[in-house]
Parts: structure tokens; C-alpha cells; sequence
């Protein structure tokens, strides 16, 4: 079953109604251009954090502002369908913003997730997360897979063929 995809101007009532159920929030986000075992693993442990994992998508525009010429690989659409599909996610947004501040702002999670990429002094919202009384919490594994890498390693293996 795959997760529910919103829109953005939903978020604030998501967020109301999951904390009336009694629901702990998690919430994630990323660029996700191509799926890997690294994302798998962050969103697997990000959902232990809660009772309900939301994921937030970086927009088209977004990632090429953050990762640079020629991405992203795939477009947002697919890009947050794929997250959608798996197994820990139960909801997912696209944002435009270069960071969450603005989705935090409207779901008011009660933890934000980041990889291991950050530590809790150096993730960009943290101080937003606590100014409502969440948690910033680091999960995942170590940061050894990229998109960037991987598509190093495709363009590597074309070369050679």
C-alpha cells in the first residue's frame, strides 16, 4: 500500500488531526532523485520515531538550486511517488523551499529526522523545531551512499562500454 501524497496547503490540518488521534509525528525530507539503500535505511529509521512518518519531497527546482546542473534525474512527480511506495512512509509532500523550515512551520512534527550527513547542532531548523517543543533526532546509517556517487559510478561503467 502506498503512502497518501498531499498538497502543501493540507499540512497544517494533517498535522492537527494526527495530534487530536494522540499520534506522534516524524518527519523527514530530502531530494530522493534516485532511490538507494541509503534512503531506504534513513526512512526505516525515521519512522521509529513516531506513529506516523511524513516525508517531505524536494521540488524540481529546488534540487537543481541545491545539487547543481542536470538534476534532478527524475522529476518531482515520480520522485515522490517512488518514496510513497515505501514500506515506512505514510504521507508525502513536495516543497519548494531549499530547506523544511516551511513544512515544520505548518505540521509542527514532534521530530524532525535527519540523516547522518548532519549533526543536531547543524541541522538548519533546529531551532524552529524546538521553538514549538519538537525534537530533532539524527537516523540512519552512515553517510556512505549518494546520488552523486552512484551517478559517478553509472557515467564510469557507460564510458567503459
Amino acid at each position: 500500500m502506498s503512502a497518501a501524497l498531499i498538497r502543501r496547503p493540507e499540512l497544517p490540518a494533517l498535522g492537527d488531526r494526527l495530534r487530536r488521534e494522540g499520534r506522534r509525528i516524524a518527519f523527514a525530507n530530502g531530494c530522493f532523485d534516485i532511490l538507494h539503500v541509503g534512503h531506504v535505511r534513513y526512512l526505516e529509521e525515521a519512522k521509529k520515531c513516531g506513529d506516523v512518518l511524513v516525508v517531505g519531497v524536494n521540488s524540481d527546482r529546488s534540487v537543481a538550486a541545491l545539487k547543481g546542473p542536470g538534476r534532478p534525474i527524475l522529476p518531482e512527480e515520480a520522485r515522490a511517488e517512488l518514496v510513497a511506495a515505501l514500506a515506512p512512509v505514510d504521507y508525502v509532500v513536495i516543497f519548494a523551499e531549499l530547506t523544511a523550515a516551511g513544512v515544520l512551520r505548518d505540521l509542527h512534527p514532534d521530530v524532525h529526522c535527519k540523516g547522518t550527513d548532519y549533526s543536531v547542532e547543524t541541522v538548519p531548523e533546529r531551532d524552529l523545531v524546538k521553538s514549538y517543543g519538537g525534537v530533532v533526532q539524527i537516523v540512519g546509517d552512515a553517510k556512505n551512499h549518494s546520488t552523486r556517487e552512484l551517478l559517478a559510478e553509472i557515467a564510469r561503467r557507460t564510458r567503459q562500454d
